[in-house]
C-alpha cells in the first residue's frame, strides 16, 4: 500500500502522502519578480474600498472569474494590460492571442512583473502568478501556448485594466 501512495504522491508532485489540503495549498515555490518594483502594502479594508467586490475576490483572495465574462477577451486594440490593483504594466497587446479558453491570454509577460507559486487548490500542481508589485492574484501560467515561448498566461480579466495606445 505504502508503495502505491507514494508513487501516486510522486505523479501527483505533492510529496509526502497524505498530504492535508491545508498543507498542499500552501506549500510554494516563490519566485520573486523585480527586485527594482517597489512592493505596495496596503491592509484589507483599504483593498476592499479601491477594488469592486469582483475585483477583490480575484487579486485577493485568489479567485477565479467565470470563463467567457470579460470584455478583455474581445481586445484587439494596440495598448498595455496593467494591474486592476496598483497599475503596474504587465503585458503588451503584442503578447495577447486567442488562446479559446474565456480567459484573455498572452504568450509572455513583460519582464519580471510578476512572482509565482505552486498551487495545489485542484490537487494537481499549477502555476499561480502574482503582482510583483502588489502581491494581487491575476492567473496561472501553463505549458501549452503558442510559440515563440510555448507558455499560456491566463489571466482574469478583472485583474487587468487596458491602457490604450496613444494616437
Amino acid at each position: 500500500m505504502m508503495k502505491r501512495r507514494a508513487f501516486l504522491a510522486g505523479l501527483l508532485g505533492v510529496g509526502a502522502w497524505p498530504l492535508s489540503p491545508l498543507r498542499a495549498a500552501t506549500q510554494t515555490e516563490e519566485t520573486r519578480g523585480n527586485p527594482m518594483i517597489e512592493k505596495l502594502e496596503r491592509s484589507e479594508a483599504e483593498w476592499k474600498r479601491i477594488l469592486t467586490p469582483e475585483q477583490f475576490h480575484v487579486l485577493r483572495q485568489e479567485g477565479t472569474e467565470r470563463a467567457w465574462t470579460s470584455p478583455l477577451n474581445d481586445e484587439k486594440r494596440e495598448g498595455v494590460f496593467v494591474c486592476a490593483g496598483c497599475g503596474l504594466e504587465l503585458f503588451t497587446s503584442e503578447m495577447k492571442y486567442d488562446s479559446g479558453t474565456g480567459w484573455p491570454s498572452f504568450f509572455t509577460t513583460l519582464p519580471g512583473v510578476f512572482g509565482t507559486k505552486r498551487d495545489f487548490k485542484l490537487i494537481l500542481p499549477r502555476t499561480e502568478y502574482h503582482c510583483a508589485r502588489c502581491g494581487g492574484h491575476h492567473g496561472h501560467v501553463f505549458n501549452d501556448g503558442p510559440p515563440p515561448t510555448g507558455q499560456r498566461w491566463c489571466n482574469n480579466g478583472v485583474a487587468l485594466h487596458f491602457v490604450p495606445a496613444e494616437g
